[in-house]
């Protein structure tokens, strides 16, 4: 990394303008998600699904950052919260998958309220983007796979997605977070892991992009290899695009040089 650029982990603690509102999809204190609206124009709207390895001590609160410079780009933009794992928390399996599955079903009618309300620009009416991150990244490319044919998003940015579960076990990524996501490991958990695959087992015929670091070590750049080898036999709009000298956290961070090809791959899927 430059000198001259920040370091990416910033993104993590530093306060982000706050959300023009929050929304409620459920009644759980997690079924929640932050509202950020354009101040002109109008175009589809964005789900920020976050990453943190599917672990309560992290929340939808270090993606501030990136949806407020896409709602500055005039995108309206939703970050889900959902249950997660913990001592305490209530995610995992299906908790977790249950929670994305209400939440971007429900967020363009909640969102389009909330516009008008404000007096603000209502997004185009239709199913939303989906840009994940990480765990998030894991989780949007799971909504698209096995999402019914009336909900199916209208693409997918995935942003250092943990692609590969099984993979993921195997490496202990985040010290046994897809353990606790799961219930236990591949042999034990088998219909679990069957279930939480993103991969897709019909054509999606849906625009999705995959951006990924060289050097990312929180989840190494080899899971979306896979992926996309993998998902490439069944569905052929599915594209990886890998950055060289990119980590984890600048997909993230507005104010890396890798920011411009988040929106540049986030612009390519508007059709």
């Amino acid at each position: 990394m430059p000198a001259s650029e920040p370091d990416p982990r910033d993104v993590l603690v530093l306060p982000a303008p706050p959300p023009d509102t929050v929304v409620r999809y459920g009644p759980h204190a997690d079924h929640v998600a932050d509202v950020r609206l354009p101040r002109a124009g109008s175009g589809p709207l964005v789900v920020v699904i976050h990453g943190g390895f599917w672990r309560d001590e992290y929340d939808r609160a270090h993606t501030g950052h990136l949806a407020a410079a896409l709602a500055d780009l005039g995108y309206a933009v939703a970050q889900l919260e959902y249950r997660r794992t913990g001592p305490g928390a209530e995610g995992g399996w299906p908790a977790t998958f249950e929670d994305v599955v209400a939440g971007v079903g429900a967020l363009p009618a909640l969102v389009a309220a909330a516009a008008r309300e404000l007096g603000r620009p209502v997004p185009d009416e239709g199913p939303p983007i989906l840009v994940g991150h990480s765990a998030g990244g894991h989780l949007a490319l799971w909504y698209a796979a096995h999402a019914p044919a009336e909900a199916v998003p209208d693409g997918v940015l995935a942003l250092a997605p943990v692609a590969d579960l099984a993979e993921a076990h195997r490496l202990d990524l985040d010290g046994g977070a897809v353990e606790a996501l799961l219930g236990g490991g591949p042999e034990a958990r088998a219909e679990a892991y069957a279930a939480a695959d993103p991969l897709p087992s019909i054509p999606l015929r849906l625009p999705t992009v995959i951006l990924h670091g060289t050097t990312d070590v929180q989840v190494p750049i080899a899971l979306s290899r896979r992926f996309v080898a993998e998902a490439g036999a069944v569905d052929n709009e599915i594209t990886l695009l890998e950055l060289r000298e990119v980590g984890h956290f600048e997909l993230i961070d507005p104010r890396s040089a890798a920011w411009r090809k988040v929106t540049e791959a986030l612009r390519s899927l508007r059709r």
